[in-house]
């Protein structure tokens, strides 16, 4: 029994062993092109890129008032989508992490009612 046991145990942390080693083989080229891209397209803009910002929002405001927006194709609304919605999610998520609560902010002096029984 002992012998099953001891067995069964080394076979469990070979498994996990050789697991983790795939996953870090798996992971590591992905991980280092998420990491390109990421340096580039999750950074703020710089100074000098603040005319090219402008200029795109007065692109946007112009589309919108032409209706050029009318004959965008449903690859480009879906996408549109996506990136709108990932601009939301690290809104809420910056939220979460400024007041270090996922329920609502603690206001010091503030009455907070606890339920006693």
């Amino acid at each position: 029994m002992a012998k099953a046991a001891s067995t069964l145990a080394m076979r469990l942390v070979t498994g996990v062993t050789s697991g983790g080693t795939n996953a870090v083989k798996y992971a590591t080229p992905r991980l280092q092109t998420f990491w390109k891209y990421a340096k580039v397209e999750l950074r703020p803009p710089t100074l000098g890129e603040m005319p090219q910002v402008q200029e795109g929002l007065n692109k946007l405001v112009i589309s919108a008032r032409t209706g050029k927006w009318k004959a965008v194709t449903v690859k480009e609304a879906w996408l549109n989508t996506l990136i709108g919605a990932e601009i939301m999610f690290c809104f809420f998520i910056g939220e979460v992490i400024g007041r270090r609560s996922l329920v609502g902010y603690h206001i010091p002096g503030a009455v907070h009612y606890i339920a006693e029984i």
